[in-house]
Parts: structure tokens; C-alpha cells; sequence
């Protein structure tokens, strides 16, 4: 991955005029080569990194680990396109290992995500078997971290 890329994916918050200069290019090439990569599909958006755990309404989140029979024709691709295009799932990854596919999955309650999986997920043909794990803390995220230790206060008291 280039510079330009590697930049980007930390923070993609920065102008084209201050990616510019921390890259030593001028901006319109800078700004030509983020039109290449968007028009290739390099980069397919840009999304803000929000710390749920600071909303009070913040919703719920699981990795959901599948199993699944591939078809003979498509192998997993099949599979793939048919949890993509469930409105509750936010990422699907192809995995090697136990399980073929991890499952970012999001809903309002616990409740929600299991209603998902026992009524929606579950019942596609070809799922084998699925394991749920609901997310209760973020650290760090995308290269972020969320939580600063240091600002955190113990509530414990010390009793002598």
C-alpha cells in the first residue's frame, strides 16, 4: 500500500492541501490520484470512527462466526452476496480456519441480533452452523484506541 493510501486509512480527515505537504507532492496531484483510486475502487468511502460505547443509545454489535457448504459452482461467493445483503450485517470477511466467515453484525438489543440468527441467518440454505459473540467493550478500532487508560479514575478505595 502507498503512502498516500496508508495515510488515508489511519485518518481521512486531512485536506488534499495538508496531505500535500506531508507527502512532498503538489495538490493537484494529490487530489488526482484520490480521484484514480475512488474511480477504481480503491477507496470506497470514507466513514467516520464513532465510540459507541460513549452513546447512550449506541445499539449493540456481535462477530458472528459461519459455517457453511459451498456450491460447486460459486464456492463461497454465493454465500457471501446472500449475507451482504442482510440489512443488520455491517461486514462479511471469508476466513480460514474453524469457521468460514466472520460476520460484523449490528441491532438495536441482544435480542435483536439473536432474532437475527435464529429467524434470518440461520435458516439460509447452506448454513451449517453459526456462533455468536456479542461485542460488550471496545479498545481500539481500526488503529484507534478508544479507551485511555490513563484518564481513567479507580473508584476503589483503600481501606487500612
Amino acid at each position: 500500500m502507498d503512502k498516500l493510501l496508508r495515510i488515508l486509512s489511519a485518518d481521512s480527515g486531512f485536506t488534499t492541501a495538508q496531505l500535500a505537504t506531508m507527502l512532498g507532492e503538489p495538490e493537484d496531484y494529490i487530489k488526482a490520484q484520490i480521484k484514480e483510486y475512488e474511480n477504481k475502487g480503491i477507496i470506497k468511502g470514507y466513514q467516520a470512527l464513532i465510540n459507541r460505547d460513549e452513546l447512550s443509545n449506541g445499539g449493540v454489535e456481535a462477530l458472528i462466526e459461519l459455517r457453511v457448504t459451498p456450491k460447486k459452482e460459486t464456492g463461497f461467493d454465493e454465500m457471501a452476496e446472500r449475507c451482504m445483503a442482510f440489512d443488520e450485517v455491517e461486514s462479511v470477511y471469508l476466513m480460514a480456519g474453524a469457521y468460514d466467515f466472520a460476520l460484523i453484525v449490528r441491532g438495536e438489543t441482544m435480542q435483536d441480533i439473536s432474532m437475527f440468527v435464529a429467524k434470518k441467518l440461520s435458516t439460509v440454505d447452506g448454513v451449517l452452523s453459526t456462533s455468536t459473540h456479542f461485542i460488550m467493550r471496545h479498545y481500539k478500532d481500526r488503529g484507534k484506541n478508544l479507551i485511555n487508560f490513563d484518564e481513567q479514575t479507580d473508584g476503589r478505595n483503600l481501606i487500612l
